[in-house]
């Protein structure tokens, strides 16, 4: 019993309940040689029964991956009221989890549609045209074979220039996999997952000199992740940063460039400071913590004596333009005063040689001069656009889903990936966004699979709060979303590296041409072949020697 497959688009989500019929096929394309290309493979048995299969690859280019798309339980999709850009607002199975596939294969039934990821890394191969043939086996016969054709051009793609950071929870990894903050298992996992984050365009981590306080419910607490080594006598302070060193030896050998620290005050208002551990009278215990005023004496006095030496740790190891200081994520604009009190003490000490970086929604509030470069929230971006704000940052979480870019299991991957061209036309300096790894419930309140529970226990729409799910052998698994979204980190090099050839005007008026409406954070075409065409006339031109 032969199988059905055709190529299509990595632009595709094939549900459960998707008609092969109705999948369009994707059978060629282009690629520049210093990119990863994808595409995926639907198969269908065309009668009942289980089938046993293992994967074999033919081509010219060498390094060819394939693994399985793998589904997994949302109860909550999206919001109630949500726009109509989704796949499905019911709760159900989303495609999303990549296996890996062994040698052992797999198996399928002819109840429903299978899908396999395939990536293709181009700069193992010379440009050429090339065939790729992945062929299904059942006991050695083979029963499937779907062939693609990629042209990889005589072309690259611009190294990166945006400032990337998916918030890296190294306390997720310590709970997930049972081992101690810091212990030498946890530097290995640490590794293992900053690897895979730079490979997708990650550069920049979220380093917990103290526990982050995010996400966390008001007097609970999340596991003790933190770098700095604090002694405390007295109303004096030192600080040992043997960790410090060590976690950012670790992210420069697996590809990471810039540095974040954690917030130096809690989350959306800045009242008080994060769990801080030292030890006292040769006693390790929580000096800091919910309990205690951000403002008051004892605090500031500590900050006082940490601001300086931190400063100078940075400074002799010349860090100032890649480590970045936050004060607290996401002030809101009812207390613009402490925020403005706390990013005034940070500024005392870091000057004007480091950058002072905090997620907001209020342009009024980037008015008051406590932010100097602001993360705006792209559903609220336009005024920090028309003001010309320089060297802005942007992200997106759980409130961004009405006409906005998102990745959210339930949203199209066109919506994920269109990104990367919003923050080419606006010049965006950085995105960030807060969850790489976060496999707790909403505010930390408990410790989830992410393998079962996708939505933060039904508090945001699945897909919102990790990119990744945790791998038996300590690796990570990537997401479908997270190759997407690498393919639109890849699309705003292939701009970037267009605009160094024929000019920053003529690049966006191409991105815009023929569109009704031009492209903005929260207007841009619902049509994969759109983008698609797109990438294709930009590769074309960056290949071509007359232009």
């Amino acid at each position: 019993m032969d199988i059905l497959a055709k190529c299509i688009s990595s632009l595709v989500k094939v549900m459960p309940d998707t008609e092969f019929s109705s999948l369009e096929e994707y059978r060629e394309a282009t690629a520049l040689k210093n990119e990863i290309f994808n595409y995926q493979i639907a198969y269908i048995l065309p009668g009942k029964g289980r089938m046993r299969l293992s994967v074999e690859t033919a081509s010219t280019i060498p390094d060819v991956t394939v693994r399985a798309v793998g589904y997994v339980p949302s109860m909550m999709p999206c919001y109630e009221d949500c726009d109509d850009y989704i796949v499905s607002d019911k709760p159900g199975l989303f495609p999303d989890v990549l296996e890996d596939i062994t040698e052992s294969g797999f198996s399928v039934s002819g109840s429903h549609i299978a899908v396999l990821w395939v990536s293709v890394n181009a700069a193992s191969a010379m440009p050429a045209t090339h065939h790729i043939k992945v062929i299904l086996r059942n006991g050695g016969e083979p029963v499937c074979e779907a062939l693609f054709t990629l042209r990889i051009l005589d072309a690259e793609l611009d190294e990166q220039h945006l400032i990337y950071t998916d918030w890296f929870h190294a306390d997720c990894l310590c709970d997930r996999y049972g081992v101690g903050a810091f212990s030498e298992k946890h530097w290995e996992l640490i590794g293992n997952y900053m690897k895979t984050a730079a490979e997708r365009g990650m550069n920049m981590v979220l380093t917990p000199i103290f526990t982050p306080a995010l996400d966390t419910a008001e007097k609970h607490e999340r596991t003790t992740v933190q770098l700095l080594d604090v002694e405390k006598n007295g109303d004096r302070y030192t600080f040992g940063f043997e960790k410090l060193v060590r976690w950012i030896d670790t992210a420069r050998e697996n590809g990471i460039r810039y540095f974040e620290l954690a917030p130096l005050y809690t989350q959306w208002g800045a009242a008080y400071a994060p769990k801080i551990i030292a030890r006292e009278n040769g006693e390790e215990k929580r000096i800091f913590g919910w309990e205690t005023d951000a403002y008051g004496d004892e605090y500031v006095g500590f900050l006082s004596q940490l601001l300086p030496a931190l400063v100078s740790f940075f400074k002799e190891r010349e860090m100032q333009s890649v480590v970045y200081f936050h004060v607290s994520d996401e002030p809101s604009g009812d207390n613009p005063e402490r925020y403005l009190a706390a990013s005034a003490l940070i500024r005392k000490y870091t000057g004007d040689d480091f950058n002072i970086i905090d997620a907001l929604s209020s342009y009024t509030f980037y008015e008051t001069g406590a932010v100097k470069t602001p993360v705006a929230a792209t559903n609220h971006i336009a005024p920090f656009l028309e003001h010309g704000v320089k060297d802005l940052w942007c992200y997106y979480c759980c409130g961004q889903y009405k006409g906005t870019a998102n990745r959210f299991m339930a949203m199209p991957s066109l919506r994920n990936r269109i990104l990367g061209i919003q923050l080419y036309k606006f010049g965006i300096r950085g995105f960030l966004h807060w969850g790489y790894n976060f496999w707790n419930s909403v505010l930390s309140y408990d410790r989830i699979d992410p393998y079962y529970i996708t939505d933060a226990k039904e508090a945001y729409p699945s897909g919102d709060a990790f990119i990744v799910y945790p791998g038996n052998d300590g690796k990570p698994v990537c997401s479908l979303r997270l190759e997407v979204f690498y393919d639109g980190i890849q699309d705003l090099r292939a701009f970037t590296a267009l605009e160094k050839k024929i000019g920053r005007d003529r690049t966006v008026a191409l991105i815009d041409l023929g569109l009704k409406d031009k492209i903005s954070f929260d207007s841009f075409p619902h049509s994969d072949r759109w983008l698609l065409d797109l990438r294709e006339t930009v590769n074309k031109i960056l290949a071509d020697k007359n232009q």
